[in-house]
């Protein structure tokens, strides 16, 4: 059963609230992998059709994110989600888990049956999500393809 404290919420990618959690996120990545590996972002890609930006709130402050968006125009039938993030202090608490969830249901809502997602290695508590989440590790796709840092998964929705 969910946690009441936890709220996902669509949210503007482009608003100080969601900036921050990016901001936040690009950090984080850029202690882990060193500063020239931050990812690439563009929030338009979180605003066009089936395409969503969420945000966590616990107990009403915003503590987390995740985007959802088309994987390629070739394959409309996958989706592709990024920017997964939860502050450190919300950890452990189901929120990634949460986020997930609903972008994996705002996914069939719009008519995906695939999800792909792409995590670092040296983000284990990633991996360890995606792989307790049913996802299964696939050949590194697109603009990973040649990233040795890169761990990409997979997975099929179901109704």
């Amino acid at each position: 059963m969910a946690d009441p404290r936890v709220s996902i919420v669509a949210a503007d990618p482009t608003s100080e609230e969601s900036t921050q959690l990016l901001r936040e996120l690009s950090e984080e990545l850029g202690v882990r992998y060193g500063d020239a590996v931050q990812g690439v972002f563009e929030p338009a890609g979180a605003q066009s059709p089936r395409s969503a930006f969420v945000v966590a709130r616990w107990e009403g402050q915003p503590v987390g994110c995740g985007a959802l968006r088309p994987y390629a125009l070739q394959e409309p039938h996958i989706a592709e989600i990024e920017r997964m993030f939860v502050r450190p202090q919300a950890r452990g608490r189901g929120v990634s888990r949460s986020i997930l969830e609903r972008l994996e249901d705002l996914a069939r809502g719009f008519g995906y049956t695939t999800i792909r997602l792409e995590t670092g290695l040296l983000q284990p508590e990633a991996i360890h999500l995606y792989v307790k989440a049913g996802y299964t590790r696939i050949a590194r796709y697109g603009i990973y393809k040649d990233n040795s840092m890169s761990a990409c998964f997979e997975r099929k929705l179901g109704a």
